[in-house]
């Protein structure tokens, strides 16, 4: 049986730019680096980098993390100040803040959890929405 998420690996096209992202923009706990390669974790989340030959990426995946709601100001406008790209405005509950990785990787920092994602749609649901 399924019991969650182990890993995320991203193709990433220069190493060192991609660890100073995570690293330095992030804030991802480093722990080791080799070649073509590096893992790094955020809390449980492990997370590997590996130098690979891109795609493009213009569909809506993307890797959310989450972030305590008193945290998320500061740390939208700090991001913000690294000059960071966005690829699109929040336009759900909580706080969300969406962002691209020097690879073009789409990623969200966001306030919110499951729970607090299902009850807003009691009160605005998606078009066709059914509850499971």
């Amino acid at each position: 049986m399924l019991k969650g998420l182990n890993h995320i690996t991203l193709a990433v096209s220069d190493l060192d730019t991609s660890l100073a992202f995570y690293l330095d923009v992030l804030g991802f706990k480093g722990h080791v680096r080799w070649g073509r390669g590096a893992y790094l974790s955020l809390e449980e989340l492990w997370l590997c980098l590996s130098i690979d030959e891109l795609c493009e990426k213009s569909d809506y995946s993307h890797i959310a993390f989450s972030i305590g709601s008193e945290d998320f100001n500061a740390f939208a406008l700090s991001i913000r100040r690294k000059g960071v790209n966005e690829w699109k405005e929040n336009r759900n509950e909580g706080h969300s803040l969406y962002l691209l990785d020097p690879d073009g990787h789409k990623l969200e920092i966001h306030s919110g959890n499951l729970q607090s994602r299902l009850e807003s749609l009691k009160e605005k649901p998606y078009s066709g929405l059914a509850w499971l």
